[in-house]
């Protein structure tokens, strides 16, 4: 199993029976307006959802969104939420402004310093994003076996010159490693398909959603030359040992 649905993330998840994933990673659109910028460049907005939503109800539906997550989760399972803190009319919103009303325990918030190019000098310069480790129960755990700390420096990847703003390859595996023993995993904003992909060099069953047909396609087409490469360069069973042991 490993495949993105083009379709929008609720209705699919409204769909499937309670209790299906054991890790969750993901990172929704973060409602910056119909146009925003980093540096000198300035990226359009989603085309078939609107990333300029009233802020309320951009939270209503986040929090509906996680809340499905959690149903869909294992008791022990974990789900890990790439935000960020956005300025808007001067202000500050954190996304514990939502995290805060869902079901979700917050286990630990995580720092990612992505260098992000915005250099308004009205404000020091912000430059990180969040990774929040969510769960069902207290007692949830993870294995660090990566022996890090909470502030990370992933570098950014993804589909060159369509999905502009995408998490990194090693931010999922490093949170996979963490989590030995997961074997299904789902992104409900797959984007440009990373959690995909990785999920697939863990050797893990993944299934994900994507409303956006542009981006759809292109991590479709991403998707498929990482598993003809893949396969043409090493056998099936190989594949999974190797990718793992490269990052030990």
């Amino acid at each position: 199993m490993n495949k993105v649905y083009l379709c929008d993330c609720m209705e699919f998840m409204k769909g499937q029976e309670s209790g299906k994933y054991d890790l969750i990673i993901t990172s929704p659109p973060y409602n910056l307006g119909e146009n925003h910028h980093t540096g000198g460049n300035r990226f359009r907005a989603y085309n078939e959802y609107d990333d300029n939503l009233p802020e309320e109800e951009y939270q209503k539906w986040q929090i509906e969104v996680l809340n499905e997550c959690f149903r869909l989760l294992k008791p022990d399972g974990s789900m890990f939420y790439n935000h960020k803190n956005r300025i808007k009319n001067g202000v500050q919103i954190t996304p514990y402004e939502w995290l805060l009303k869902t079901n979700f325990i917050i286990k630990q918030e995580l720092v990612w310093f992505n260098g992000s190019q915005n250099f308004d000098k009205i404000r020091f310069y912000p430059m990180t994003e969040r990774v929040y480790w969510l769960a069902k129960s207290h007692k949830t755990k993870l294995f660090n076996a990566i022996n890090h700390h909470d502030l990370f420096d992933w570098t950014p990847d993804g589909t060159k010159g369509v999905h502009k703003r995408a998490f990194p390859e090693k931010m999922v595996i490093d949170i996979m490693r963490c989590f030995p023993n997961s074997k299904t995993i789902f992104d409900p904003f797959s984007g440009s398909g990373t959690t995909r992909i990785v999920s697939h060099k863990m050797g893990k069953d993944f299934e994900g959603c994507e409303i956006d047909k542009d981006y759809w396609e292109a991590q479709e087409a991403r998707y498929q030359q990482h598993a003809m490469q893949a396969d043409l360069f090493m056998p099936k069973e190989m594949q999974n040992e190797i990718y793992q042991e490269a990052f030990l």
